[in-house]
């Protein structure tokens, strides 16, 4: 089977993968969350042993992948997904399927994070897929500190938080105190009789709160701390921390932001972090305030993606 160059880009466009042999194709459906119903299952399932080779593989973005699919059974295998309701896609320069931890039932969990995954697929990743922009862009959303989906790895990371506060008149100093226990990084310790909360080491897990028997610690503020330009891979970058804490509609709105600076200032072929160490954190984050970027929106995504002279 002879397949050119473009007929494997239009096809990769598609999530339809070539394999290493060159002949069969790996093709890529995609969750908006990284959950399928039971029926799903068995649609993705039952395509894998029609058209494949009876086998799927699960990716780091939560997509699955039925595999060694030839050529002649793209269309079948296609329409058959179609009919079960399921997508393929998520490669090129755009917003990547969206990844999330299960915090949304963890016992750690401090948010729902499948479903902000999940309308940040609908809003970014569906809404998103007609603009084209300088290379991948890659979201994720973890529930907890913990960090298991590294978020802090991808472009745009959330991270569910919950930040605690000492009700000094409330606090009695106890000999044995209930909330010195569950503060894994030690940033609640009791001084001089009462508790205290390092800032600096205090990761914002929100066990202690509710552990003190008389209310000393409470919540201040919950919501998503929020991570820019990071990537893993080749050229691993830990994304840098956007100062606040922020609500879930702040989240959403900051995502577009970054979107927005992104499409307007990243050279073709940069990735986002990279365009951060060009341009500076700081110039980044100043940019992020206020709404000039969503004034600009119609005006940034009808823009050329800019190249390097």
């Amino acid at each position: 089977m002879k397949l050119s160059q473009e007929e494997r880009k239009t096809l990769k466009g598609q999530g339809i993968l070539s394999c290493r042999d060159g002949e069969h194709f790996a093709v890529r459906v995609i969750t908006g969350n990284g959950v399928m119903t039971a029926k799903e299952v068995e649609a993705v399932s039952k395509a894998a042993a029609t058209f494949g080779a009876g086998k799927v593989a699960f990716t780091s973005r939560l997509t699955v992948e039925i595999m060694d699919v030839p050529h002649e059974n793209l269309s079948g295998l296609l329409d058959a997904l179609h009919e079960a309701g399921l997508e393929t896609g998520g490669t090129g320069a755009k917003v990547r399927p969206v990844v999330a931890c299960k915090g949304t039932y963890c016992v750690f969990g401090l948010c729902d994070t499948q479903g902000l995954a999940q309308e940040i697929h609908d809003t970014f990743y569906k809404g998103w897929r007609a603009a084209k922009l300088p290379h991948k862009f890659k979201i994720a959303v973890g529930g907890c500190p913990n960090n298991c989906m590294k978020p802090d790895l991808n472009d745009v990371g959330l991270i569910g938080a919950r930040m605690p506060r000492v009700n000094l008149d409330v606090c009695r100093g106890c000999k044995k105190c209930a909330v010195e226990p569950v503060c894994a990084p030690q940033s609640a310790r009791l001084a001089d009789g009462k508790m205290h909360i390092d800032s600096a080491k205090c990761v914002m897990c929100g066990k202690c709160i509710a552990k003190c028997p008389f209310g000393a610690i409470e919540t201040q503020q919950e919501g998503f701390r929020i991570y820019i330009g990071g990537r893993w891979g080749k050229a691993r970058r830990v994304g840098d921390r956007l100062p606040g804490i922020y609500t879930r509609d702040e989240a959403l709105e900051m995502i577009e932001k970054v979107l927005l600076y992104f499409k307007k200032t990243a050279f073709a072929g940069e990735r986002l972090g990279a365009m951060i160490d060009r341009v500076g954190f700081e110039t980044v984050a100043a940019a992020l305030e206020g709404n000039a970027l969503l004034a600009e929106r119609d005006e940034i995504l009808a823009a050329p993606i800019q190249t390097r002279v």
